[in-house]
């Protein structure tokens, strides 16, 4: 199924990513495309990690999404649908949700590297914490909601970031952890203004946001 990724890549550099060990933490409208990109490219272990099932509200932008499976667990319907695209997939789920008491718990096994997709700020820190004790290579995502424009996008240092107010808290904290650089995918587009609390969002960032974390992993792989 990969001959054609073969003809641009070798075989020493497809088996680099086929053998990683990736956490995905968080699987919907970035970490669902990030995932999905990775299984393409040939990655053949991952764990995904997601509380929440899948609702109505997700069909715009959701990869995994479908009318089908509204109300089912997102790890399920994404595992069910990565060994659709490649049964050789070793493919672990936890459907906690992630605290500072229970992070322990994911790292049972050896990761690669993490991409951090999820939505609540303490969990993204101690998420930041942990890899940083274990030396695990994470690219954190930032905020996708309120914006129309994927090329706003930048992988970059958090402490550069600009126009994104989850950025902002996510530096006062690690500043305070003593964390001096971490690697995030974040959009410079000033957010929109809604008429609630409740962020719109649309299919055209948090897809984006999630292939370039699954090319910021892949390219990291291959240059180990």
């Amino acid at each position: 199924m990969f001959d054609r990724m073969l003809k641009i890549m070798n075989d020493n550099d497809y088996n680099k990513i086929k053998n990683s060990n990736i956490l995905i933490i968080g699987i919907g409208g970035v970490g669902g495309y990030a995932l999905e990109m990775l299984v393409r490219m040939g990655l053949e272990n991952v764990t995904i990690v997601d509380s929440d099932i899948v609702d109505i509200t997700n069909l715009n932008r959701q990869i995994i999404s479908l009318n089908s499976n509204i109300g089912k667990y997102k790890v399920d319907v994404a595992k069910k649908r990565c060994l659709d695209i490649n049964p050789n997939i070793n493919i672990k789920i936890c459907k906690d949700f992630i605290v500072k008491d229970n992070i322990s718990s994911l790292f049972n096994d050896k990761y690669d590297f993490i991409i951090d997709a999820c939505d609540t700020v303490t969990t993204k820190v101690e998420l930041i914490k942990k890899a940083k004790e274990l030396n695990i290579p994470i690219i954190s995502c930032m905020g996708t909601g309120n914006r129309i424009d994927p090329t706003k996008l930048k992988i970059i240092d958090i402490y550069k970031t600009s126009n994104d107010p989850l950025s902002k808290i996510m530096r006062n904290l690690l500043k305070k952890e003593g964390i001096k650089k971490q690697i995030v995918v974040f959009s410079c587009e000033i957010p929109m203004k809604t008429r609630d609390r409740i962020p719109g969002s649309c299919s055209l960032v948090p897809s984006t946001a999630g292939i370039y974390a699954a090319h910021y992993v892949i390219k990291n792989i291959l240059n180990k």
